[in-house]
């Protein structure tokens, strides 16, 4: 009978150490999907930011261009 309860005992832990790896699998699965989506979310993002920096720029220099022409002395 004391072996049986050893057994069971036994059986229980392993069964408890068992669900909680397989718990702690579970969260680290779910940080990297997590992890993973919001990279594939904010890629396309910062390539549009970089592209309205890039117009934005390209915008001031035109500006600049047209007044600096519009000060210069004719000849």
């Amino acid at each position: 009978m004391a072996n049986e309860t050893a057994n069971d005992f036994t059986s229980a832990v392993n069964n408890l150490m068992e669900t909680v790896g397989k718990l702690g699998q579970m969260q680290v699965d779910l940080v990297t999907n997590g992890l993973k989506s919001a990279t594939s979310a904010i890629e396309p993002l910062g390539k549009n930011v970089a592209d309205l920096a890039g117009s934005v720029v390209d915008v001031l220099n035109q500006a600049l261009q047209s007044a600096s022409s519009a000060i210069a002395p004719k000849q």
